[in-house]
């Protein structure tokens, strides 16, 4: 069964960090719920993303996605704000590591960030490996994650993963 994502693009540049995502002056504040922290994310870099996003809609980025501390609370904010998926030329290994423990798809590509505005209309192929700008008419390919990692993500994370099926994926 082909896994498609699609959805409207927020273009960010390079070296969008942890604390870009989610401050991390809000790490020791009287937050309860982590859905609470919602209407912090991207505050500094897109006020009010949390109103905006809509299920689906996919990050893009250029070098350095994700860098900083290794708050598992950044991944999993923007998985829970409805973001689909993060294209970057590159990502910081924790984060990468992070998302997709968490389920949150996090796909490398050279050509997409570079010729993508904000709003562009962006699908995934995450099995076949491609992502397209449907917008611009730009098609990348991608190497697709291994199928273990396919079935995490698929799965919703590691957790959700291991709670299906009663074992490690390895």
């Amino acid at each position: 069964m082909a896994w498609i994502i699609r959805g409207r693009a927020w273009r960010l540049g390079d070296n969008i960090s942890t604390d870009h995502i989610i401050s991390g002056k809000y790490k020791f504040a009287k937050i309860n719920k982590l859905e609470d922290m919602l209407p912090y994310v991207f505050e500094e870099v897109i006020p009010g993303f949390y109103k905006k996003v809509q299920p689906g809609d996919v990050i893009v980025a250029g070098r350095g996605f994700g860098y900083g501390s290794s708050r598992e609370h950044a991944p999993r904010l923007l998985k829970l704000a409805g973001v689909g998926a993060v294209i970057a030329k590159s990502f910081h290994r924790i984060f990468y590591r992070n998302a997709i423990n968490i389920g949150l798809p996090v796909i490398v590509a050279e050509r997409i960030p570079d010729v993508t505005q904000q709003g562009d209309t962006i699908t995934i192929d995450m099995e076949g490996g491609v992502v397209r700008n449907e917008t611009r008419g730009v098609e990348d390919r991608f190497q697709p994650p291994p199928p273990v990692l396919l079935e995490i993500l698929r799965a919703g994370g590691i957790v959700e993963y291991i709670k299906r099926n009663n074992r490690l994926p390895w």
